[in-house]
């Protein structure tokens, strides 16, 4: 028996499938969905999603969202950059970890507000992204790109 899975972010539908069971990092803690849950609506903090099926895991972090839960299937609204960890581009995420802690570090606070809270978010989406790749991708490699 398995249940339907469904991440999509802002601009892509980034999986979907039938599952065993989906672990997604809830706002009270890490949730255990399988087919024929309770109906829940949970938000989503900064982490890791889990689906199983069979003996293969598949991995994706999530930057926040809310997920719907059915008996049937969960819906994952991700609020930004929800990506399969094979899918991340390390050079990338090490990029942006550099430019949002040079921002950061001049102190700049006071002159945009706004500003800094987008460079702080952006920040932890790098290190959530680097974080995830050397905990789960085989041996943390890197993704071949054009220039490799």
């Amino acid at each position: 028996m398995t249940i339907r899975c469904e991440i999509v972010s802002q601009d892509r539908t980034v999986f979907t499938g039938d599952v065993d069971i989906v672990l997604i990092p809830g706002a009270a803690g890490e949730m255990g969905i399988l087919p024929h849950h309770a109906p829940v609506l949970t938000t989503l903090k900064y982490g890791i999603i889990k689906v199983r099926k069979g003996g293969r895991e598949e991995l994706f972090t999530v930057a926040g969202g809310v997920a719907e839960v059915q008996p049937d299937v969960v819906t994952i609204l991700a609020d930004r950059g929800s990506e399969n960890i094979e899918e991340i581009d390390i050079d990338r995420a090490e990029a942006a970890k550099k430019r949002a802690e040079e921002y950061l570090a001049k102190g700049a606070a006071g002159t945009d507000p706004d500003r800094y809270a987008i460079m702080e978010a952006a920040l932890r989406r790098a290190n959530l992204r680097l974080d995830t790749v050397r905990r789960y991708r085989k041996g943390g490699t890197r993704i071949p790109t054009s220039e490799n």
